[in-house]
């Protein structure tokens, strides 16, 4: 128990709050809702977040994620190239907000 407290104390003192209403939505980075599309497959949307709180199965991706990673700094209308586990992967961004 000690030692989970001592790594969430840890996390805690290293905290950065990002106001989502200063998050600038000209660009990807954290706090930004990207929409992006893989060949011909329906559009998703993501919301670019830290590790601690990656879900994807709800739809919040890490920036350091090899898809977050590879969509930092771009902008609507990108063509990105991201390497994965399972090989690389084509999209495009399609709406940041």
């Amino acid at each position: 128990m000690e030692g989970r407290i001592q790594e969430l104390e840890r996390v805690l003192s290293n905290v950065i709050i990002i106001e989502e209403e200063n998050v600038k939505k000209e660009e990807v980075n954290v706090g930004t809702h990207v929409t992006i599309q893989e060949g011909d497959f329906s559009p998703e949307t993501f919301y670019m977040v830290g590790s601690k709180e990656a879900d994807p199965r709800h739809g919040k991706i890490s920036y350091e994620s090899p898809i977050g990673r590879a969509m930092i700094g771009h902008h609507a209308g990108d063509n990105i190239e991201a390497e994965t586990p399972n090989g690389t992967i084509k999209f495009k961004i399609l709406k940041i907000e």
